[in-house]
């Protein structure tokens, strides 16, 4: 038997092109088993084109891609088995309830798929109104039943295409609480998301994706981790330490942020003895520091760093 990849999808060189128009350009993609993984990029950078190909909804204009072991598209029935996936806004019968919608979805599954109707739609909150009309349903409430559709196929991979779209504060919290749960059960999110500050909350997985392009892959940790050389200082006096450290010949540049300073250190420069100079300089000059630490910076300010690097903001 063939060992089971550490990666539910995986791509190389994986390009779209529309006419002269390149929508995904060389994505060289792994997605991690058992993983809460977010594709994140401001809207036109290309998911939505990827998760199609994924799914088969679009052929590559180049490039290779295998979903649970499985090469796309050649083996689309067998990867797609296991998937449950939302791209873009799940659409329904309007006339139809949200429980008839679901056994009309289940019918073009395996006969289980029936069993796992009343439970799916427990778990997204939606089986006190199962049997109402989808036409008197909020976005939000569509959005969730998109995820319990999802949710039919017991799959092992779902990819999510912006599915906290329409969901207020209550139901974006409850999300979170589903993908804590699906993780635990050893599923596998794929998150395709603009929304800085759902990917941090949900995904410990991260792709940056920019004009098309991946600019960064890592776990979160790596990707929001300190930037090498970069000390955060809490101190009284911001304004009064900055004078202080002027001459200090380890700096390559310092700023004043919001209770304290921010300085970058030369590359040759050791951490350690920098911090201790500093702490030197600032209390010999009359001011409390209540703290020195290596700079840490969420996942907003990398990914500006990043796509603006990139040439993303021009």
């Amino acid at each position: 038997m063939a060992k089971q990849s550490d990666f539910v999808i995986e791509t190389e060189g994986l390009k779209k092109s529309f006419g002269e128009q390149v929508a995904v350009d060389g994505v060289d993609l792994r997605v991690p088993r058992g993983s809460a993984f977010g594709y994140l990029g401001p809207n036109g950078a290309g998911k939505t084109t990827l998760i199609r190909m994924l799914l088969g909804l679009t052929q590559p204009s180049a490039g290779t891609m295998r979903v649970l072991g499985r090469p796309m598209p050649k083996e689309r029935s067998q990867a797609l088995a296991r998937v449950g996936a939302i791209v873009e806004e799940p659409g329904f019968h309007k006339h139809l309830s949200g429980r008839e919608n679901l056994w009309i979805s289940a019918a073009a599954r395996e006969p289980a798929a029936h069993l796992r109707i009343g439970k799916v739609l427990e778990q997204v909150g939606l089986a006190d109104r199962a049997d109402d009309r989808v036409s008197t349903y909020s976005q939000g409430m569509r959005q969730r039943l998109g995820i319990a559709r999802c949710l039919l196929a017991d799959p092992e991979v779902l990819i999510l295409d912006e599915p906290t779209n329409g969901l207020d504060p209550g139901g974006i919290q409850e999300f979170r609480s589903l993908v804590r749960s699906w993780i635990a059960e050893g599923r596998t999110l794929v998150l395709s998301s603009h929304l800085l500050d759902e990917v941090e909350k949900i995904c410990d997985q991260v792709a940056i994706v920019d004009r098309g392009r991946i600019v960064a892959q890592g776990s979160l940790a790596e990707l929001s981790a300190g930037d090498d050389g970069a000390i955060t200082i809490g101190c009284d006096d911001p304004h009064k330490a900055l004078g202080a450290i002027g001459g200090n010949g380890s700096l390559l540049e310092a700023e004043e942020i919001a209770g304290g300073l921010r300085v970058l250190l030369r590359p040759d420069e050791p951490l350690e003895k920098a911090a201790a100079k500093l702490n030197k300089q600032l209390v010999t000059a009359g001011i409390a520091v209540h703290r020195l630490e290596p700079s840490h910076v969420s996942l907003e300010h990398r990914f500006l760093e990043i796509t603006r690097r990139f040439g993303g903001d021009s």
